[in-house]
């Protein structure tokens, strides 16, 4: 990663931001074509965004002058959200590369998987890293079970520091960001999030049922992630369609090219329905995966042998995202060893409610992940 960036001198400019101090729930814009570009709001928060965001996982794989030049084009295309994370390797770091060569306001999101009040030392590092002085959005990162949820909520926890922030005006809202759908209701229910972050796609459809309904109802702004189910679906037009087509909410598809970034921008600039091959396909693709797709929801867990189920399942995806710097990372290959010692107990398969395999699904992706290996190292030679 490319070191961090020293702290601004006084008078720079705080970076190219945006918070529109309005109360009206939908605002109309054209692009320079004529065309409508709706703005919703981002629940009680007085941030306006297009229904179309950006996640900043793929720039991660590209080299910087290709990630920054992919960036500057969302936000010309008329991208107003871009999401980030601590996590992300070098995203944050790029973006705020791009954002000094943009006149556009933008409003930026990211997080941090720290659960206590450190977090606000990854706070000023985002705010370092992005060249900005003020964040809109910082969200509790992957809160995935009661346990987690506990510990960033409790005392000298991981929310009171981001409210600390908060009050010190480096950030301007907090949000919290998890798989479990379970976890987001209770956060929604406690009342204590600005805009909660949730799975969507028409693999993962579960939070629409309860989540949606319940964040709108409660004023809680609604950000969707992986709306392509982290890479398992690859045709761009039915995925982002099926996301679009429900209100209020403002998926963040990522991209790594200029290519895959316009496709993205031009299925929403075109708007319209599904159609019935649409859906057609949808069905064809549901079926495809119903047996191999985790939703990530870690009912089968606790694992005896400590095993991340889900991260394990979702091996191709993960370094399909992150692309081949991922093989190198601690917790992947800590992931990888502890997958190895699965005893094929059994306990899973009878906690997860989609009746996957899974003893069989981890032993498929560590062939998978041996041969990407032994692919490498002959590369090398």
């Amino acid at each position: 990663m490319p070191p961090h960036p020293s702290p601004l001198p006084a008078g720079e400019r705080e970076g190219v931001r945006g918070k529109f101090q309005i109360s009206l729930a939908r605002i109309s814009q054209t692009d320079c074509t004529g065309r409508s570009m709706d703005k919703i709001r981002l629940g009680r928060t007085n941030l306006f965004v297009r229904k179309l965001g950006w996640g900043g996982i793929p720039i991660q794989r590209v080299s910087e002058p290709e990630a920054v030049s992919v960036i500057r084009a969302v936000v010309e295309m008329g991208v107003d959200l871009l999401d980030t994370a601590r996590g992300y390797t070098n995203s944050e770091y790029r973006i705020g590369l791009a954002l000094q060569k943009v006149n556009k306001p933008v409003i930026l999101s990211s997080k941090s998987q720290v659960k206590t009040e450190k977090i606000c030392d990854e706070v000023h590092t985002s705010l370092r890293q992005m060249k900005v002085k003020k964040i809109d959005i910082y969200h509790l990162h992957a809160v995935s079970t009661s346990e987690d949820y506990e510990e960033v909520m409790g005392l000298r926890g991981a929310y009171e520091g981001l409210r600390r922030l908060r009050d010190e005006g480096l950030i301007d809202y907090i949000g919290i960001t998890s798989h479990n759908l379970n976890v987001l209701e209770r956060a929604i229910e406690d009342g204590h999030f600005d805009v909660i972050m949730a799975c969507y796609s028409f693999l993962e459809p579960d939070a629409a049922k309860k989540i949606f309904p319940l964040a709108k109802a409660k004023g809680v702004g609604i950000i969707t992630m992986k709306p392509f189910s982290g890479g398992v679906i690859e045709e761009a037009g039915p995925a982002l369609k099926f996301v679009l087509s429900t209100q209020d909410i403002v998926p963040i598809p990522g991209s790594e090219t200029l290519e895959k970034a316009k496709e993205n921008w031009e299925i929403f600039m075109k708007g319209g329905s599904l159609t019935r091959k649409d859906k057609e396909r949808i069905e064809t693709l549901r079926k495809e995966w119903d047996q191999q797709f985790c939703r990530r929801c870690d009912y089968c867990q606790p694992c005896s042998e400590k095993i991340s189920i889900q991260h394990m399942l979702g091996m191709k995806s993960i370094i399909k995202r992150l692309g081949p710097q991922a093989q190198e990372l601690g917790w992947v290959i800590g992931l990888i060893e502890k997958a190895r010692s699965c005893s094929e107990c059994g306990d899973c398969l009878s906690r997860c409610p989609y009746q996957l395999p899974i003893p069989d699904l981890i032993k498929k992706n560590l062939a998978w992940y041996d041969s990407l290996k032994a692919s490498k190292r002959k590369e090398e030679v």
